[in-house]
Order: C-alpha cells, then sequence, then structure tokens
C-alpha cells in the first residue's frame, strides 16, 4: 500500500510564545538538537511511510533548515523523501494557507503526481508516538472514507479541544470545536474524543 504523508507545520504557535517569537511551534526546540516536528517525521519513518511533504508557511527558515540537516539523508532512497513545501498560492488565489484543508488543496498537484492508495494528513506541533500503521489498517478495515485519530480527554477539559461525537460503531457524528457541552464518550461518561488533528 502506497501512503503519502501531507505534514501541517505552519502553526503560529502564539500560546508558546516567546518561544515561537522568531519561529513556528513545531521548529521549537524540544531536547537538544531537536524540534517538535520531529515527533511527526519520525512516527511516519517508523511506519514506512517514505513519502513526506511538510508544508511551512510562519517564519519557516529555522524549521527548513533543520529539515534539511536532519532529515537530508531521508532522500537517499527512490521514493523517500521528506520535502518542506512553502506556500505557492497554487490555483489562481493569493492567500497563504487558509488552514488544513486549504493547505492540501493548494498542494492537490503532489498527490496527483505520486497517485497514493491513501493520504495521511498530519499536524506537526504535537509531542506523541503512533504507529500510523495501526491507524491504516484500521480506516481499511473498516472501509472507512475518512479516518481521525482521537484521544480521550477528561469531560471537565474537553471545552478546551476539537471534540468528537462518535457513535457506537465509532462512526463519527459531528465535530465541535472547543464546545461549552461536550458529547461523552458513549463507553465512558466522563470522558470525550479530543481529535489529535491526524487525518
Amino acid at each position: 500500500m502506497k501512503v503519502l504523508a501531507m505534514v501541517l507545520a505552519g502553526g503560529q504557535g502564539s500560546r508558546l510564545h516567546p518561544l515561537t517569537a522568531e519561529r513556528s511551534k513545531p521548529a521549537v526546540p524540544f531536547g537538544g538538537r531537536y524540534r517538535i516536528a520531529d515527533f511527526v517525521l519520525s512516527n511516519m519513518v517508523n511506519s514506512e511511510i517514505r513519502g513526506i511533504y511538510m508544508m511551512v508557511q510562519y517564519k519557516s527558515q529555522s524549521l527548513i533548515e533543520h529539515v534539511a540537516k536532519a532529515w537530508g539523508n531521508s532522500n537517499a532512497y527512490t521514493g523517500q523523501f521528506v520535502t518542506v513545501v512553502p506556500p505557492q498560492m497554487r490555483g489562481g488565489g493569493t492567500e497563504w494557507f487558509q488552514g488544513t484543508s486549504d493547505a492540501v488543496f493548494q498542494n492537490i498537484n503532489l498527490i496527483e503526481r505520486h497517485s497514493p492508495d491513501l493520504v495521511a494528513v498530519f499536524g506537526a506541533d504535537h509531542i506523541y508516538r503512533m504507529d500510523v500503521r495501526q491507524m491504516i489498517d484500521f480506516h481499511r478495515r473498516n472501509s472507512a472514507h475518512v479516518s481521525v485519530a482521537a484521544i480521550p480527554v477528561p469531560l471537565a477539559e474537553a471545552s478546551a479541544f476539537g471534540i468528537i461525537d462518535a457513535d457506537k460503531r465509532h462512526r463519527i457524528r459531528g465535530f465541535l470545536e472547543k464546545p461549552a457541552n461536550p458529547p461523552a464518550m458513549l463507553t465512558d461518561p466522563t470522558r470525550a474524543y479530543g481529535s489529535m488533528g491526524n487525518e
């Protein structure tokens, strides 16, 4: 199965100021020589996803330089790459990326060029470990159109997240951005499904 990753690394990260005064949130240093974006790139490579486009936007120079140094060897094999993609205003538009779907839409030509079986759209500004193959297996097993990764969050804290309202078969019924009254998980009335922004 051929999977192409579209990694979104344009986040301004205003809540992390002053760490993001000179760089985007995915470019914030972590553990010495690493950056927050290295988590998603490691997750992809360790999940055997070899084609990775990283969309950048806000104060991206330090991230571009980091990816070139740290991930430059990823391009050594045919079909394997980590490539940084700045906004190109394709399709006659005159705007920067206007969110997740627009970043993917403005680069639909890259998806068409590779003709993948699946496209994984992931954010680059979270710190976590994930085997993306498990998500792909779930997606294929359920013949889903789209699968969204979620984590259980305490109901009392759920209003700070994008919340997925899912039925007992784990099908998405709705999505609520930071709702005042978040719907609880059917299997646990004390928690809600918080979207990880990974699709």
